[in-house]
């Protein structure tokens, strides 16, 4: 079966690691017809706009996307083309799985932690009221009136808003992928004890949901003593799930704990549209040196083709991705115990290496 899949480059480093996981995803056998699409600064440099019509074409047509980082130009009506398209396309669910892979430096060892992030409310919804307008004002004055609480008049305000819906949408993507992916509990991370109203709302919504799930564990933990136990005990998690704000924060902290964002993959997908991409930047000041490592996008990749059903062909690439650190010769110089390791391989001598691996393995 061949299947249609949109290509988005990105920028920075975004082509070359594109370039790259399109490369080693190939080798595994699937069969994909890409269309290649752009988005992001340089698009805007030459047309005026981040993200071109062609681009929601494109991704509306497939249904499937993966994406290089992109650099969002300051002052084009969006505050980042990947928080943009989420929100086009409704990609409510983020998918992080941070996975130990042996010959990854870290403090760590035998990591397996999946977080899943409500991608389209709470504080990052973009609700927000900039100091001395007259409408912050207003919303202030208001505030006061009907709940007889004082806000300085120099603030600026965002709302946090937390739906039944949005909540039942994002925790029953997590027992689901708990459930198709053999994983054995879900933890549900709040500050109700605080924020009674949202909060409490999403952990009220997570229990219901866990009742209706009997064969996977369920528990809740507050956000701020869940990053205690993660740095002291992530051994006793598995899938974790949490509004929009503790999921960023979450997610990195995760990451740390499996070598950094170079090895953190992503997916936002929603019910009918999903689009995959790495979680760190776009790191311009590398661009055209083919010195970064590509791995995170890789393992996008590897999510992506979970995600349309080529299992063999995901754990092929996953393996060989695996092998290849763990043999430690042909890796980009973040995977040196010497950074600064004259044996250091480029960006595409590292997917080479890759695809050595995949037809060993075959």
């Amino acid at each position: 079966m061949k299947h249609h899949i949109t290509l988005i480059p990105g920028d920075g480093i975004g082509p070359e690691i594109t370039k790259a996981t399109v490369k080693v995803i190939e080798a595994t056998g699937v069969q994909i017809q890409w269309d290649e699409v752009n988005a992001g600064a340089e698009v805007y440099e030459k047309e005026g706009t981040v993200l071109p019509q062609r681009v929601i074409d494109s991704m509306e047509k497939n249904k499937i996307g993966i994406k290089g980082p992109i650099t969002t130009p300051v002052g084009t009506g969006f505050r980042s083309v990947n928080v943009a398209m989420r929100k086009l396309f409704n990609l409510y669910a983020c998918l992080r799985p941070c996975k130990s892979y042996e010959g990854v430096r870290s403090r760590y060892e035998d990591i397996d932690l999946v977080v899943v992030r409500e991608n389209t409310e709470d504080l990052y919804a973009g609700v927000e009221f900039e100091k001395d307008k007259a409408e912050t004002k207003e919303l202030i004055d208001f505030i006061k009136q009907k709940k007889d609480a004082q806000i300085r008049p120099d603030s600026g305000i965002t709302i946090k808003p937390i739906s039944v819906t949005g909540t039942e949408n994002i925790v029953k993507f997590a027992f689901e992928y708990a459930r198709k992916n053999n994983r054995k509990k879900v933890t549900g991370i709040h500050k109700a004890n605080i924020m009674k109203y949202t909060d409490g709302l999403f952990l009220e919504v997570f229990r219901q949901v866990a009742s209706q799930y009997p064969d996977i564990q369920s528990e809740d933990r507050i956000v701020d003593n869940m990053c205690m136990q993660l740095v002291q005990k992530p051994e006793l998690y598995d899938v974790m799930v949490m509004p929009n704000l503790y999921g960023d924060i979450i997610s990195d902290l995760a990451a740390g704990l499996v070598g950094g964002l170079g090895v953190a993959p992503g997916g936002n997908i929603g019910k009918d549209i999903a689009l995959f991409e790495p979680t760190h930047g776009s790191a311009p000041k590398y661009k055209g040196q083919n010195k970064v490592n590509p791995t995170a996008m890789m393992l996008s990749g590897v999510l992506m083709l979970r995600h349309i059903g080529e299992e063999d062909c995901a754990r092929l690439l996953e393996s060989a991705i695996a092998a290849n650190i763990k043999e430690g010769k042909k890796v980009t110089y973040d995977f040196k115990q010497d950074r600064d390791d004259p044996s250091a391989v480029g960006t595409q001598e590292y997917a080479q290496a890759i695809v050595d691996q995949i037809n060993s393995l075959k």
